[in-house]
């Protein structure tokens, strides 16, 4: 067996890894959540968030192990944090590095491993998201980009510790959470060469909102018009408030067309809302829908200024159309 090395950077590495105070904190849902989707998508025994301490690595999630840590001087992964790419051993009793391993001979049996870095923003390397089976096994391709998005989501859930994410008033993301989140979404599609679109919100009127009923029931129709979203909108849809009265929705492996169609239903469900509730003004709004393209809209940001391009070109068709009914 061999131990892994110290990274040359380990004093910085740890420094950040305990800044966050994730270590020997409880059990969370939104990792767990990960875990379990890796082992069923690579059908695996054991699916692990290992992070990696001085001495020890301990397990954020532990899908399929009873334990919490183990010693770092047997770990797998503390030999994965020593590079940048996903660690792959197809058949450990072929490597020098673990055949003799204690993990290998004795509970939990390891006899395939692939574990992939897990960093913090400022890109120190925390630990990993790693699979293991008890018997030998490859993976291809496909399934190395997998774990590569999946690492992703990780990172971008250990973030929010290190940030403030959500939006205080709605309770959904806010403009940097969105950011943080929908760059990997966009990242994801690109390489899979998946549509995307983006929709920019404006609540109309909201303004009047604020002054005929108070900034209270102005707090109260943004709370309201997002928890519509929450209960409109697909399970995989990100969406956040970004601005005073601005909300922002990006739907992956969705077309343009297909998101104009969603914008509909929710334009309903929201005239529904609007009818039961008769709060004496109507919840109503304007958007734009831009479509993701790869080579133009390299950042987040660069597709949010198209959306709101288009978004400015519907309110100004609005209100030409108003001031045109009015007349008439």
């Amino acid at each position: 067996m061999i131990a892994p090395e110290i990274p040359d950077n380990e004093a910085e590495r740890l420094k950040t890894l305990r800044a966050l105070n994730i270590l020997n904190t409880p059990i969370e849902e939104r990792f767990d959540r990960i875990t379990r989707m890796a082992r069923r998508l690579f059908d695996v025994p054991i699916a692990l968030i290992s992070l990696i301490d001085e001495d020890r690595q301990w397990f954020k999630s532990s899908m399929g192990l009873a334990v919490r840590e183990t010693p770092r001087d047997i770990s797998f992964c503390g030999h994965t944090i020593l590079d940048n790419n996903i660690m792959l051993v197809p058949d450990v009793r072929e490597d020098k590095r673990f055949f003799d391993n204690p993990l290998v001979s004795s509970e939990p049996n390891i006899g395939f491993y692939a574990g992939c870095p897990v960093r913090a923003l400022d890109g120190q390397v925390l630990g990993t998201l790693c699979l293991i089976d008890t018997k030998p096994r490859d993976l291809s391709e496909e399934d190395l980009e997998i774990m590569r998005d999946l690492a992703l989501i990780v990172e971008a859930e250990i973030a929010t510790v290190e940030l403030t994410t959500v939006d205080e008033l709605t309770s959904i993301s806010n403009r940097r959470g969105f950011l943080m989140l929908a760059e990997h979404g966009l990242n994801m599609c690109a390489r899979r060469h998946l549509p995307a679109s983006l929709v920019m919100i404006d609540i109309d009127k909201f303004k009047a909102v604020n002054e005929a009923y108070g900034h209270r029931e102005g707090d109260r129709a943004l709370r309201s018009f997002s928890e519509q979203m929450k209960n409109k909108l697909r399970a995989s849809d990100l969406f956040a408030r970004i601005g005073s009265d601005e909300f922002v929705i990006l739907l992956t492996n969705t077309s343009v067309q297909t998101a104009e169609s969603v914008m509909t239903d929710f334009t309903k469900t929201l005239g529904e809302f609007n009818a039961r509730i008769n709060r004496g003004y109507d919840l109503a709004f304007s958007y734009g829908v831009v479509d993701f393209n790869a080579n133009r809209h390299s950042t987040v940001e660069k597709m949010l200024a198209d959306a709101d391009i288009i978004l400015y070109d519907q309110k100004k068709k609005r209100r030409y159309s108003e001031r045109l009914a009015e007349k008439n």
